[in-house]
């Protein structure tokens, strides 16, 4: 803080860190946060200057390097700062608090780096700490801020469009320092916890899911509490709570009990006066471990956390320490009909080969360096010298060049030269195709920022000549290739966004180009793809522009030249477009994916180039990648779509008439990125693997061939996952999978298995933040399958999967419970011989009767009391008094006793009998069985808060 400095401390991975690299920031920062907020997917950092009454922003180059500082005004002495995306426009915002204003002030991301000016809204007194969540269901962001001098927390209700509702406040213990949010009793609602300073507490307020709160749970700590942070520290699945104790030098840890209590604290000591704490995985074993900051040894301590290791469903090789893989690539390199891997290793300045064994494994990294500081960024694969064996050219982002490795055909490559090439910005796309009919592939280069392409003409031995430069539009975004003027050479068309044009550069078949003609189109032209739309034996053109909603199409004349764009609606943000005939008319039409519609258009041509208007169909949030292929077998194309949004993909089947069927969604893991298909299992049915970017997973939905997915079976990958391919690496009929994990320094290969996809596990899902409790097993539908019940304590419904013969599972059938539905059981209620379902509903004090109708589907439920705060969270059946008609028992936790309901055998029950256990038993787990084998029901009863069993006999 003296210094007006910040300091960045690499992490190596193993818990150490390298030394500090200090920038310098306004005066006193005293607050931190990090965030995209250039949308170049590497963190920045914004920082509150104490005394000069501004935020700085420092751009990061993803190398653990950042620009230097941008400065925005704030209100009077901002002490606070934390990000969140305020008005729904992908882009992230920021909230200062400022103390001695009692206000926050919000800063609107423009995207790029730069924010809007300030807009404040008021606090209580000396607001301290700022922090966001989600507070009353609407999915905006909501802020919470921590007001020391009135001991209160105030809440400000976001309306998604960057704005927010007057605050509302909600009294603490005395002095609160710090707030942090979580969901501390699993009600799916976010709860607010603060640091109390001189009251040595933390405060927890549960929060009832629209926007109010309960009054604060003063839990003891030790002196001076002035910063508090959540995780889970005992792998239970309930958040925690740790808090940083400045007056004691300690940190203390609460563990947190699923109803929202929590345990007394234990404390661990630190260095001197700890000032603040944060909570990440430092020694990447996957389990939280704590930063303390201690304000008078200016240090950071670091708190590992251990416990045993877990094994991985993959195989992981890692091409260099340090390496920031970009990219990657397949192909046979030596000749032996076994597919290799090419990586490209930003971070390390080289070109990683492993050579497949064909046997589920690969060699030892092969590097070929790409130069000191030359940061290689992408590869291209093709022959450059006509020898027939396959070479590597890299585009290198620091050098600012172009390097050839050329192939001898046995697995070793010749480093052939460098080319000198003037882009300041990174390559935005490298391809290869022969231009001039030699034989011989070139090379072209488009770059995100500079305004012309480059294309580079190969000699005889594979060398390159000096690039000749080409003018495009501003921003160059996508490029196709085709032949425009019918001389049976390769034309280019490239989607320059940011002036609104197309150019079009005509080839002569000698390598080299006419200069650019361009055409207006819409509005942030993104996408461009072609097409004959007019059957005239033209190429046209289908232009997506991002900016208004539309697509633009160019009926070409054959020359060369074009006519000028006829416009057709789009959804919001059309991102991608590609031609496909939809309708079997043998005429192309238009798909296009609009992001921020959540929507796919599709407009079927007419003969004349002239397209009919969109029909729409809904996707997901985000929809962000397709893949297409007959799903259900009738020779119609069927659409898959990623949906980035909503963690999901969406099925849309076609009717083979330029029509879809409305979409049918199937959960992924978080923030999937990408989609492909295949048939993984051999048996004839396209299947889809997705990978989610946010969670590091692969997820695989094998076909049933009707144009239905079994639920997703997930795999692990390594970190940010950003690209997929599929291919047989071993040469064992069975396709396998390639993963690019973009920030795991890693790809990862899955090796199929006959008819069981990838591995033997299978994962059902039950719905977002459903959070499953207990699950029972039993035939629902006569099928002599067993079946899963499931309670969804998260969601309040149980869930049943039916299961098929092959193994696999419906997806869930849902039934609504009362609150927190917690343990579940099995059946015949009602003596019809059909199994019924008993749900302990911990939220509401009863328990569920779901009558079975016997093909799987249930009665609503009928509930029948366990006693005022009784909080029922374990259900067992049996015939407790011989009258061989099912009863119910259930533990009781909230009034320490065991509950029976003698069942009347018709699907009704007597009214609950207690049997008490000793005061603070908290009996949370019960089994029926007959334990002294004299013919009668007896039971065990297992108490966390006692750390006991109780056994109860039957006498009579």
């Amino acid at each position: 803080m003296g210094t007006n400095t910040v300091s960045v401390l690499l992490g190596y991975g193993n818990g150490s860190f390298a030394n500090q690299t200090t920038y310098s920031t306004g005066s006193v920062p005293v607050s931190v946060a990090v965030g995209d907020f250039n949308n170049d997917n590497h963190l920045d950092i914004v920082v509150a200057n104490l005394y000069g009454n501004t935020v700085s922003i420092l751009l990061g180059y993803g190398d653990g390097f950042f620009a230097n500082q941008t400065k925005y005004s704030t209100d009077f002495v901002p002490i606070s700062v934390a990000v969140g995306d305020f008005n729904n426009d992908i882009y992230l915002d920021i909230v200062v608090a400022n103390s001695a204003a009692n206000s926050i002030s919000v800063l609107l991301g423009y995207g790029d780096g730069s924010f809007a000016n300030q807009t404040t809204y008021s606090t209580g007194s000396l607001p301290i700490t700022v922090a966001v969540g989600e507070f009353n269901s609407d999915t905006q962001l909501d802020i919470v801020v921590a007001n020391v001098n009135d001991n209160t927390v105030s809440v400000l209700l976001g309306y998604g469009n960057g704005s927010f509702a007057n605050q509302a406040t909600y009294s603490t213990g005395t002095s609160p320092r710090s707030v942090a949010v979580g969901d501390f009793n699993n009600d799916t609602h976010l709860d607010i916890v603060v640091a109390n300073f001189d009251g040595n507490t933390v405060g927890v307020l549960l929060g009832y899911g629209n926007g109010s709160f309960a009054g604060e749970t003063a839990y003891s700590t030790g002196s001076a509490p002035i910063a508090v942070a959540v995780g889970d520290f005992n792998n239970d699945t309930q958040l925690d709570i740790v808090v940083a104790n400045f007056g004691g030098n300690t940190v203390g840890v609460l563990l947190g009990y699923s109803n929202g209590s929590f345990a007394n604290q234990t404390t661990y000591s630190t260095g001197s006066d700890p000032i603040a704490v944060a909570v990440g995985d430092f020694n990447n074993d996957t389990r939280p471990d704590l930063a303390v900051a201690n304000f008078n040894k200016k240090t950071v301590g670091v708190l590992l956390r251990y416990d045993r290791g877990a094994l991985k469903d993959k195989i992981t090789f890692a091409p260099t320490d340090g390496s920031r893989l970009r990219n990657f690539a397949l192909f046979d390199f030596n000749n032996d009909s076994l597919l290799d891997i090419a990586v490209v290793n930003y971070g390390t300045n080289n070109i990683g080969v492993l050579l497949g064994y064909g046997n589920d494994t690969f060699g030892n990294q092969m590097v070929l360096s790409t130069g000191l500081n030359s940061h290689p960024y992408f590869i291209t694969i093709h022959d450059f010298n006509r020898d027939g064996q396959a070479d590597i050219a890299a585009a290198n982002y620091g050098t600012k060049n172009l390097i050839t490795f050329l192939g001898s055909g046995n697995g070793t490559f010749e480093n052939q030269g460098r080319y000198s090439v003037d882009f300041d910005f990174a390559p935005l796309i490298i391809g290869a195709s022969s231009f001039n009919k030699d034989g011989r592939s070139e090379i072209f280069v488009a770059y995100d920022g500079i305004d012309y392409i480059d294309v580079l003409v190969t000699h005889d031995v594979g060398s390159f000549s000096n690039h000749i430069k080409y003018s495009t539009g501003n921003w160059p975004r996508s490029v196709a290739l085709g032949d425009f003027n019918n001389d049976t050479q390769l034309d280019i068309v490239i989607a320059n966004q940011y002036d609104n044009t197309v150019s079009i550069l005509l080839g002569y078949g000698n390598g080299s180009f006419t200069n650019q003609t361009t055409y207006s189109t819409g509005s942030d032209p993104f996408s461009v793809a072609m097409g004959d739309f007019n059957n005239d034996t033209h190429l046209d053109i289908v232009v997506s522009n991002y900016g208004n909603n539309t697509v633009s199409i160019f009926l070409g004349y054959g020359n060369g030249s074009f006519a000028n764009q006829t416009k057709y609606s789009t959804s919001s943000r059309p991102r991608s477009v590609a031609v496909g005939d939809f309708n079997n008319d043998t005429r192309p039409d238009i798909v296009v994916a609009n992001y921020y519609g959540n929507t796919l258009s599709v407009l079927l041509g007419y003969e004349n180039g002239s397209f009919a208007n969109q029909t729409t169909y809904s996707t997901g949030s985000g929809p962000i990648s397709v893949a297409v292929g007959d799903f259900n077998n009738d020779t119609h194309l069927d659409i898959v779509v990623a949906n980035y949004g909503n963690n999901t993909i969406s099925v849309l089947l076609g009717y083979g008439n330029g029509s879809f069927a409305n979409q049918t969604k199937y959960s992924t893991g978080s923030a999937p990125i990408a989609v492909a298909v295949g048939d993984f299992n051999n048996d004839n049915r396209l299947d889809m693997v997705v990978i989610s970017w946010n969670d590091n997973t692969m997820s695989v939905l094998l076909g049933y061939g009707n144009g239905v997915f079994t639920n997703q079976m997930i795999y692990s990958t390594g970190t940010s996952p950003s690209s997929i391919a599929v291919g047989n690496f071993n040469n064992d009929t069975q396709l396998d999978i390639v993963v690019s994990n973009g920030n795991g320094k890693s790809v990862s290969i899955y090796m199929g298995y006959p008819n069981e996809g990838f591995f033997k596990q299978m994962r059902l899902t039950t719905g977002n933040e459903s959070r499953p409790k207990s699950f029972a097993i039993g035939d629902f539908n006569n099928d002599s399958q067993m079946d899963i019940a499931v309670a969804n304590s998260g969601n309040n419904k149980i869930g049943v999967f039916l299961r098929h013969d092959n193994g696999s599972f419906e997806n869930q059938m849902a039934y609504t419970t009362d609150s927190s539905s917690w343990s579940v059981a099995v059946g015949d209620f009602n003596n019809d011989t059909i199994l019924d379902i008993v749900v302990a509903n911990l939220g509401s004090d009863n328990v569920g009767i779901f009558l079975g109708w016997g093909n799987g589907s249930f009665s609503n439920q009928k509930t029948f009391t366990t006693g005022l705060n009784s909080q029922p969270n374990a259900v067992a059946v049996g015939d407790l008094n011989n009258d061989t008609l099912l009863d119910i028992i259930v533990a009781n936790y909230g009034t320490d006793n065991i509950g029976v309901l003698l069942g009347y055998g018709n699907g009704s029950f007597t009214s609950v009998k207690f049997f008490s256990i000793s005061y603070g038993s908290l009996p949370f787990s019960i089994s029926v069985h007959d334990l002294d084998n004299d013919g009668k029901l007896d039971f065990v009863v297992a108490n966390e808060g006692a750390d006991n069993l109780n056994t109860f006999l039957q006498t009579c």
